[in-house]
């Protein structure tokens, strides 16, 4: 096979790379690496790879989140209020409030991980023991490659980021991206190991955050499930509406609900949200052998407070990590073992393409969700 390869080794010394086109059997792609300047964006190192009709704009700073997707002219992501990307070294992930980690929280998709994925957690002085949604996303790649196949048009940009500490852990991400020329989907491959000879165990969400223009008032969620369970008493007064949507609303508070989706006979899962006019989507397909759960965010607040939700494949439920250890949704790992994790993003740009992905999701699911009108001990923690 022709293969062509480049790591970050080629572009670090300089502040940008001119585009560089890459010629495959059936179209072209396109790679531009940049370093930003200015505010609180110094620093930030952004890897933009064009399909043709999508390009899509990773953050190696950010432990390689993607930030933008923009498909067919329409741009995919959401308007945050921390204006980013913004650099780890201005997101204060260890506050001891436990929430810093939003002074930078501003992606498509960020990872939630390794060492814990949910809410902060307090030891009983009340010392933070675990940040909100773990380190992993304001943690710098430490080795960028990319190669090209010109044969199959696939591109593939494999990296891998370390989140250790010396005598506690040493975990290690590798994630290998795969797009192909012409196509409006990624797929995603992480592996997560162990290199530390003592045992561990880690946690691993997407959080898979969508705006405008797909999320509007009388937009759509769409998740084959059994049952839909409520966060909380809040979420749950409003459990038959869960999979629908208002538009930017003053005063809104967020909405969480848990679910465990319906599979394939492969294992694999497919979400799907979409606008009111069902013209416009995003879906997700996750491998559901090691992402069992899924969870759905609502945040329609104002728009200037950051208007968005969350899809959200996950090893367990964003709760404090000690909750989720007592309900075995903690992943273990034995010394040198590893474990992989599989997803796909599509971006829907036509009524067409969001009808072939709800026919899809429609015959996963069969009959209606079971709706939950309180919250489940089992998963919810007080």
């Amino acid at each position: 096979m022709a293969k062509k390869a480049w790591t970050l080794l080629d572009w670090y010394d300089r502040d940008s790379h001119p585009p560089t086109d890459i010629q495959t059997d059936n179209g072209n792609f396109n790679v531009y690496w940049d370093r930003l300047h200015g505010a609180r964006s110094e620093g930030v190192e952004l890897l933009r790879v064009n399909t043709g009709p999508m390009e899509v704009t990773f953050l190696p700073s950010r432990g390689m989140g993607i930030w933008k997707i923009a498909c067919d002219g329409v741009e995919i992501g959401w308007d945050s209020p921390t204006r980013g990307p913004v650099h780890p070294q201005f997101v204060p992930v260890f506050d001891p409030s436990g929430i810093g980690w939003l002074e930078g929280f501003d992606e498509l998709l960020v990872r939630c991980g390794l060492q814990s994925n949910g809410a902060p957690q307090f030891n009983a002085q009340g010392q933070l023991q675990y940040p909100l949604h773990g380190r992993i996303a304001n943690l710098p790649v430490e080795y960028v490659e990319l190669t090209v196949d010109t044969e199959t048009n696939e591109i593939a940009v494999e990296t891998v980021t370390c989140e250790t500490r010396f005598l506690i852990y040493d975990l290690r991400l590798k994630s290998t991206v795969r797009l192909q020329t012409g196509s409006r989907k990624l797929h995603i491959q992480d592996t997560v190991l162990n290199a530390s000879a003592r045992p561990s165990s880690m946690q691993l969400l997407y959080h898979i955050n969508v705006g405008r223009p797909v999320l509007e008032g009388g937009s759509q969620v769409y998740v084959p499930t059994q049952r839909v369970v409520p966060r909380n008493p809040h979420a749950a007064k409003d459990i038959n509406t869960w999979n629908q949507y208002l538009e930017p609303t003053d005063g809104y508070a967020e909405q969480v609900y848990f679910a465990q989706p319906i599979a394939d006979r492969d294992g694999w899962t497919t979400t799907m949200l979409t606008n009111a006019a069902q013209s416009l989507g995003v879906s997700v397909r996750s491998q559901t052998s090691t992402l069992p759960y899924y969870i759905v965010w609502k945040n329609t607040a104002a728009e200037r407070d950051g208007y968005v939700t969350g899809l959200e494949p996950a090893t367990g439920f964003p709760n404090p990590r000690s909750f989720e250890e007592n309900h075995q949704r903690v992943v273990p790992l034995s010394p040198t073992e590893q474990k992989s994790f599989e997803l796909e993003l599509e971006i829907l740009t036509n009524p067409e393409s969001v009808a072939v992905c709800r026919q899809t999701i429609e015959r996963l699911q069969g009959s209606p969700p079971r709706l939950e009108n309180q919250p489940d001990p089992d998963w919810c923690s007080p």
